[in-house]
């Protein structure tokens, strides 16, 4: 669902980087009164899990269509709200830098419809569903449903994003009609793989989960959960990605059913800048070399790409910390 430039306008992205700025700002008050040390390691490999999970597209099935998991509903269960925003800001803005993936200017729009719905919205169901206990039944169905919904919003969003600028010839009635349906069925296989790592999560060490309680016998030390994780992730990026779906993602395939063609052309000479800095600067442009070696690049940019993500995530732990000690 990452979001090219081309579908907004200036005013649409200063607006959205504007509201992600918000929340972001929110959540690091939120976490300088929190104690978080032990939260920083989780974040850093949960963040690069994210990642390389995100690098699996995985076809749906009669459409011609992929998606892939966006990690929000999943680290707000893990993390909090606050830090699975910004956990999931920097996998965003990793993505962007450095492997032109989701526009420059639109990254305000994409950290706000997948990283806002995801963790914010996501954690609510997460809540609604646990305060009567955790059980195994709970945590599958409050992920499935909160993917769903964080998925439905997201996708509704970038409509409505798509409609306020303007600058695309996409109808909105038509373009909505694609979009919703495509994005249920993402969103029910990603509350599915959600449920399936949160269940290993409170099998293993079950007060890692937000709002478990007290600790229990027969838990594995955190340190061994993320190790498990950090395999996963090293798996992940650089072998499973390379059986990722070669289909057009939900928002690609929705505008191909309208237009005819994944590609929209950029509207002004802002739009252009934004291009030419983000071509400089993603050294893995598609996750992948520039002279295209294919499977060789795409399993070195899975695994750099989380290492990456886990040294932002820690950095910005350790900057909550000394924020907090520092009285700002």
């Amino acid at each position: 669902m990452h979001m090219a430039d081309a579908l907004v306008s200036t005013t649409v992205a200063g607006t959205m980087y504007a509201c992600s700025a918000l929340v972001a700002g929110y959540s690091i008050k939120k976490l300088k009164t929190d104690e978080i040390d032990h939260k920083i390691p989780v974040m850093g490999v949960m963040g690069a899990f994210v990642f390389a999970a995100q690098m699996i597209n995985f076809t749906i099935p009669g459409t011609g269509s992929s998606g892939h998991l966006i990690g929000g509903m999943m680290l707000s269960a893990i993390l909090g709200p606050e830090a699975a925003f910004l956990t999931l800001t920097a996998v965003l803005a990793i993505q962007c830098l450095v492997f032109a993936d989701g526009g420059l200017m639109a990254l305000g729009c994409n950290m706000w419809n997948m990283g806002f719905y995801g963790c914010f919205v996501g954690y609510l169901v997460w809540r609604a569903f646990i305060r009567g206990g955790m059980t195994r039944w709970r945590i599958v169905v409050s992920s499935v449903i909160g993917c769903v919904l964080a998925l439905q919003l997201g996708a509704f969003s970038v409509t409505l994003e798509t409609l306020a600028s303007g600058i695309t010839d996409l109808p909105f009635a038509t373009f909505v009609a694609f979009m919703q349906p495509i994005h249920l069925a993402i969103g029910l296989v990603e509350g599915l793989i959600t449920a399936a790592v949160l269940l290993f999560v409170f099998q293993a060490r079950p007060t890692l989960l937000h709002g478990y309680g007290q600790e229990k016998e027969g838990q594995v030390k955190t340190s061994f959960v993320v190790s498990v994780m950090a395999l996963a992730t090293v798996v992940t990026g650089g072998f499973l990605s390379l059986l990722a779906s070669s289909h057009p993602d939900g928002l690609e395939w929705s505008i191909e059913k309208v237009t005819g063609s994944t590609e929209l052309e950029p509207f002004t000479s802002l739009h252009l800048v934004a291009a030419q800095i983000q071509e400089k600067v993603a050294l893995l442009s598609d996750y992948d070399f520039q002279n295209g070696t294919g499977g060789w690049g795409t399993s070195f940019s899975g695994i750099v790409g989380g290492l990456l993500v886990l040294m932002v995530c820690v950095a910005i732990g350790f900057i909550v910390i000394k924020m907090k000690k520092a009285g700002k």
